[in-house]
Formats: structure tokens, sequence, C-alpha cells
């Protein structure tokens, strides 16, 4: 995972105090469907939009295509007027935050069906979604997008800032009179930082105000003024305090920790929202115990492989070689991204880049039916698997080792004639 928890400016820090007004405030808000901002209301729309059977989104970055946009658009307390011939999911801004709020909390998953990807909602997340209280469906969204939620999730590049940071960056350079915007120019400032879904997730949470205008010919979204709310002071003060409390050490833990449950802001807003009791929680964490039935790809060739969860990541990798008759003397590792979006890349222990793979299990990682986890042998060749998880059964003590079930199609050369004289 890239983002870097720990880090809060000194500037932002003095300048986002959590003061005794922040505080009462905090004590004195409520939380509904549509208060303090109407984020409820149009995630629920967003949930229904999915129901029953999901909808068809985009091979690479698993998005909502063009035929889906304008009903959706239209359905949300705040649609837009865009002025472009092939809009995109981000020429929504308002979709492209609740989408990434819908990736981000777990609630949804992309699946494969042949050559087309869907996205649907978990039935079981679902149902613990509902029995949620508002405050409780509010802070989690909340977490999801300002503490879970990756760039990669919408399409962007790894970088080592999160949505938090982004967002705090502009609050402390937010004047208290707020911003207006007087052309595109002046508005294309705010692309990165915060980013135009940010901006529209802070004014679904209730942070801000923002005006919205028709656009010009052939443009995109348009804004004129925007303005913060004393809600978003007091809630930016309390996510500057819970990130300057967290240290360097506390930071590397959270990374390789694979239970996902939001609940990371709870001990600093419980207190003025004791309505805040039950917990979203996606994984778990820790071991599973059991065999895992990957199908291995390369190129034109693959094998259905068992491996018992028991074997680190080391013994993984020399199962997979041998399953396709690789010479094994190179380096290699995995990246395992999990159903948030968070990535994680485990090397070979020479490669002196922590995490390594002999310290973990194929058990800890969370794998769920469905995962894919990449494999990258000779990392110079770079060698590309995919193993995907077809299956996980209990655990079977009389396996000690892994096992292929399935041979199809012939291994590709590993060398060339010219390696393999030399």
């Amino acid at each position: 995972m890239s983002n870097l928890f720990s880090l809060i400016p000194d500037q932002i820090r003095d300048k986002l105090p959590l003061t005794s007004d922040k505080k009462q405030l905090l004590q004195q808000q409520t939380i509904t469907q549509d208060i303090p901002g109407t984020i409820l209301q149009d995630f629920q729309t967003i949930l229904e939009f999915l129901q029953p059977n999901g909808v068809e989104v985009s091979n690479t970055y698993h998005q909502l295509s063009l035929k889906y946009l304008q009903q959706l658009n239209s359905q949300l307390s705040y649609p837009i007027d865009i002025n472009l011939k092939r809009p995109v999911q981000k020429s929504y801004p308002y979709i492209h935050g609740l989408y990434f709020l819908l990736r981000a909390s777990g609630l949804s998953q992309v699946i494969t069906e042949g050559k087309k990807s869907k996205l649907v909602l978990d039935p079981k997340i679902l149902q613990i979604w509902q029995g949620l209280n508002h405050t409780e469906q509010y802070f989690t969204l909340l977490e999801s997008w300002l503490v879970w939620g990756e760039s990669e999730l919408l399409g962007d590049q790894r970088d080592m800032f999160d949505q938090a940071y982004r967002c705090l960056l502009f609050w402390n350079n937010l004047p208290s009179s707020g911003l207006k915007i007087n052309n595109y120019s002046e508005q294309d400032k705010l692309v990165y930082y915060p980013g135009f879904h940010n901006l529209a997730l802070l004014h679904l949470f209730g942070l801000i105000e923002l005006t919205s205008v028709k656009p010009q010919a052939a443009k995109g979204w348009c804004f004129t003024h925007v303005n913060p709310k004393a809600w978003g002071n007091a809630l930016m003060a309390v996510l500057t305090e819970s990130r300057s409390n967290i240290q360097v050490e506390d930071y590397a833990t959270f990374r390789l920790d694979f239970r996902i449950a939001f609940d990371n802001l709870k001990p600093y807003l419980q207190p003025y929202f004791p309505e805040w009791s039950q917990t979203l929680v996606i994984a778990e964490g820790g071991f599973t115990d059991g065999v895992y039935i990957f199908k291995a790809n390369l190129q034109d060739a693959w094998r259905r492989i068992a491996i018992p969860s028991y074997l680190n990541l080391d013994e993984v990798a020399a199962a997979i070689v041998q399953a396709f008759d690789f010479d094994p003397e190179h380096l290699y590792r995995f990246i395992h991204k999990d159903r948030l979006g968070r990535t994680l890349e485990f090397n070979h222990p020479v490669v002196e880049i922590p995490p390594d793979t002999c310290d973990f299990r194929l058990g800890d990682l969370s794998l769920e039916v469905g995962s894919h986890l990449k494999f990258i042998f000779d990392l110079l060749q770079e060698w590309e698997f995919d193993l995907y998880v077809e299956k996980i059964e209990p655990a079977n003590d009389k396996m000690k080792k892994s096992k292929i079930l399935e041979s199809h199609g012939e291994t590709p050369a590993q060398y060339d004639e010219e390696e393999e004289l030399y």
C-alpha cells in the first residue's frame, strides 16, 4: 500500500487544531440520511442502481460505461451539466466519487464472466451494511474514503499521497471566506489537489458548499464557489489529530495488517458519537487454514495446482516454477491486491526490499475465491504468472506439499538460443 498515513506537515497541524468550539460542534451534530450532507442518500441510490445483478463495467479499469452515466447523474442530489461529446465516468465527479466509495468500502466486487467484467454487490457485506445505523454508515464511508481508498481504484497510478493527505493539503490552503473560481484555468488547479472526485465527496459529506453552473461549449463540470463549512473544519481537525498520533513504526504495521475493518477513526469520533457501536469488517485477517486450488496461467499454458496454506511464499514460488518446468535459479516477487485495491509486493529475500517472501505463508494473505495473485519470476525477464483462486478446500493433514491436478498447454521456452548457449 502506498499512502503515507503518518505524513502530516507541521503547517497543517498548526492550522487545524481541535479547538473547544469544534468539539462542541461535534457533540451537537446529528447524522441522518441527508444531514450533514446527502452522502447516505446518494450512496443508497448507487446501491439500488447495482441491484439485483450488477452492471457491466470496462475490462481495464472496471468503470461504468457511458450508457449508465446520464441516467445515474439525473438521480443524484447534485446532477451536473456537462458539454462533452464522449464523457467518461470521471467526467461526472459525483459519480466518480461514489464509485470510489463503493469499491473502497468493500460493498462491491468486480467479477469476470467470460470476456466481460461486472460490478456487483457482495450480499454478505450488504446485509451487514443494512444493519448499521446512519452514524455508523456515515463514518464507514468517511473512513473508506480517507483512510482505505487507493487511487488505483479509479484507474490512477499509485503514488505516495492518499486521499486524506490531498484533502488536508487542500483544506490547509482553503481561505475561511472560500474560493471564487473565475474560469476553467483556475478550476483546473484543483484537478490533483484535492481532485475533482474529492471535491464532490467533500460536498456530499457536507464539509463544503459548492456551486455548480452550466459549462461552456465542449467543456465539462464547471463550478464557481467552494466554501468551507464548520462541520468540515471540525472533521478535518479530527482527521489531523488521528494521523498525527500515528508513528512511522505503526504505519509499517498498518501496511502489513490484512484485517480490513473501518474503525481507525473510531477512537477519535466515538466520544462525540456514542451511537457508533458496530463496525463494518470486510476481512478478519489472521491465518486461513486450508488448501488453495489455483489455476496458474502463463501465456497459453495453465496448470491447476493444490497448495497447502501453511507453505510460505518461497515454497509457493517453487511449486509454480516446478509445475511449468522452469529453471528455479532466479529472483521473484508476488503482488497481492486486495478487494479494496491496496497493493502489497513480497520480494525474494535477496532483493532486500521488505516484506520478504520467506516471512509470509500463503494463508496469511487473506485471499478469497476469485482473487488473483500475480507472480513475477526472473526479475530480468519478468515472466508474469496469474494465479487465480478457484477454491479454498478444508485443511488436509495428509497433504504436506503442493500437487499438480491438471496440466494444459506447452510451457514457453524460458531462454532463447543465445541464452542457452551462454
